[in-house]
């Protein structure tokens, strides 16, 4: 089954192929032992709630866990990016519902979380709107806090919850997809996370500046092109057509206009001019 619990040999196999493995990685395979694929959207659900937590161990973690069989990549990916979700929708209330002022309060208490970071995170927001909320899920720390501004200026929950998504699952599909791809080396994926972190960004970047290119020539250069620009012929001459023979000089038809006068007008002018010439 897709969801099944991970078996312990599993989980502890993961454990075996990281020499150093503890701390957030012991405890990210702990739950996967007790909860399988539920375990690592948990975990990243928590990751989004306390930022510290980094993803780039959890998710390359989960994909080697699906490469043994436990469970497949795809419910790998929807978990993770479910609870990516779940994590996000949480801190949205938490700026819709506490305000600014008050949770800038509550982070200023979190272990590891700088207020700096927070009001970075705000001006991003401020200078790119709802795009900072698509690429921030990329990006460490700001994964997290994006959320908050976001909830705190009322962004329509429709939106965020799309363009969470979308960012989530990109992010969540490559660091889940190269633990499941590197296997007993799922550790490595850390090692380069900035590396591949610039490359995800760079590439979606450009995929979304040409669909803005895109998009915007079809509105400046709206309709359809001249027939050449489509690489059609132009249009066939009437074969009906008269062809006219050699030397012939092409007369043009100039239209006459017919003017319309009252009924007897040209006998009046008549009679009207003949009493001028007896007199």
């Amino acid at each position: 089954m897709p969801f099944s619990i991970l078996p312990a040999d599993l989980v502890h196999a993961a454990a075996a192929s990281e020499p150093d493995l503890g701390g957030v990685a012991g405890w990210a395979v702990s739950l996967m032992e007790t909860l399988g694929v539920f375990g690592a959207g948990l975990a990243i659900a928590l990751e989004n709630l306390f930022p510290p937590l980094p993803s780039e161990v959890i998710l390359p973690l989960a994909g080697f866990t699906a490469s043994r069989g436990s469970f497949n990549l795809f419910a790998a990916i929807v978990a993770t990016t479910i609870g990516s979700l779940v994590g996000a929708i949480a801190l949205y209330y938490v700026g819709v519902l506490v305000g600014r002022e008050r949770t800038r309060k509550i982070i200023g208490w979190l272990p590891l979380v700088k207020l700096k970071d927070v009001d970075r995170t705000e001006a991003w927001f401020h200078k790119h709107g709802s795009m900072a909320v698509f690429f921030g899920r990329m990006i460490p720390i700001f994964r997290s806090l994006i959320s908050l501004p976001a909830g705190v200026d009322r962004m329509p929950l429709p939106k965020f919850v799309v363009l969470t998504t979308a960012g989530s699952l990109i992010w969540n599909s490559i660091f889940v997809g190269a633990g499941y791809a590197l296997g007993e080396s799922w550790h490595l994926v850390e090692e380069y996370a900035g590396v591949l972190q610039k490359i995800v960004i760079a590439a979606v970047a450009v995929a979304v500046l040409a669909f803005v290119v895109l998009r915007v020539s079809k509105a400046v250069f709206g309709g359809a092109p001249p027939a050449h620009a489509r690489g059609l012929a132009p249009d066939a001459p009437d074969d009906d057509a008269p062809v006219p023979e050699p030397g012939a000089v092409r007369r043009t038809k100039t239209p006459t206009t017919t003017l319309a006068l009252p009924k007897g007008a040209f006998e009046r002018a008549r009679a009207g001019a003949g009493r001028r010439t007896d007199g």
